[in-house]
């Protein structure tokens, strides 16, 4: 297959065919660069506040509902393109409302007309605390025609159990979709996609939100690029780096992988981290404790 990973900036809109015509260009770019999985980051959907005006946008309330309202819409948008370009297509993630609460939700789309989401399962601090977002639906496998993939949105990928369950469900690439305000949130998600794929011998794809956009509430500013990380071992690169973009240069990030790469190096690799992962649970246990004079 052939990722294609966003730094994506968000934009304002006076019209909807002006939100259409980017969704458009960046996805015919992508595929034009012989792209099939495409990958936006988290909260790449907030640009659609805009919409709603710069009252709205700015509003905590306001632009949730804003987006929203607007999600089942631009989700036909992006379906459409997917069936088109005969291309898979994580979205931008969107705040939306279920079951009486607010979750964190990415929506996926198929070259067939396929489309399916996955929820955010841990809120960060802001999240939960001013914005009210809540952990949503479990936890998915994507099969697709290009393998199993899995998706942890931005601080999801930091806890090695969320990796470990798409990992034992046979997911070979793992999406990794992001929004960080500062450089030290990007390296927390970066490091957390690394170690995913380290430890479960898989391939992990992060993608990014960039550049300012003070209009709308809670991304008013965003750091991070894209990059495609896997295991530094055999038929990987030795940094583990597959590819990387540019820190805060919007564009696509092109990086080809092989799922049979991942299936050799998890039978017969330098180490087996993955095989090994049991190994753990029986020498988890209370350090017993020495005095050392």
């Amino acid at each position: 297959m052939k990722i294609a990973t966003a730094a994506y900036p968000l934009d304002w809109f006076e019209t909807w065919a002006d939100y259409e015509a980017k969704l458009r260009g960046w996805v015919s770019e992508a595929a034009g660069q012989g792209a099939n999985l495409l990958v936006f980051p988290e909260y790449g959907a907030m640009e659609l506040a805009s919409l709603a005006g710069a009252e709205v946008a700015a509003d905590l309330k306001g632009s949730i509902s804003a987006v929203s309202e607007r999600v089942e819409r631009s989700n036909a948008v992006l379906a459409g393109l997917a069936r088109e370009f005969g291309v898979y297509i994580l979205g931008g993630s969107a705040p939306v409302p279920e079951g009486g609460v607010v979750v964190n939700r990415a929506p996926f789309f198929g070259p067939d007309g396929g489309v399916d989401h996955q929820d955010k399962q841990i809120m960060t601090r802001f999240e939960r605390d001013d914005w009210g977002v809540s952990g949503g639906g479990a936890l998915k496998v994507f099969e697709t025609a290009l393998g199993k993939i899995g998706v942890l949105i931005c601080y999801d990928s930091e806890f090695p159990l969320l990796g470990r369950t798409l990992v034992e469900a046979g997911v070979e690439v793992i999406l990794v979709p992001s929004c960080t305000e500062a450089l030290e949130g990007y390296w927390r998600v970066r490091i957390g996609a690394m170690a995913r794929a380290l430890e479960g011998q898989c391939v992990c794809a992060m993608a990014s939100l960039v550049g300012k956009r003070p209009e709308i509430f809670a991304v008013e500013e965003n750091t991070g690029m894209g990059g495609v990380f896997g295991p530094p071992d055999m038929g990987f690169p030795a940094t583990g780096v597959i590819a990387e973009g540019q820190l805060g240069v919007a564009g696509w990030t092109y990086a080809e992988v092989d799922p049979k790469a991942v299936r050799a190096v998890r039978a017969d690799g330098h180490v087996l981290n993955m095989t090994h992962w049991q190994e753990q649970s029986p020498r988890a246990v209370p350090p017993r404790p020495v005095v050392l004079r």
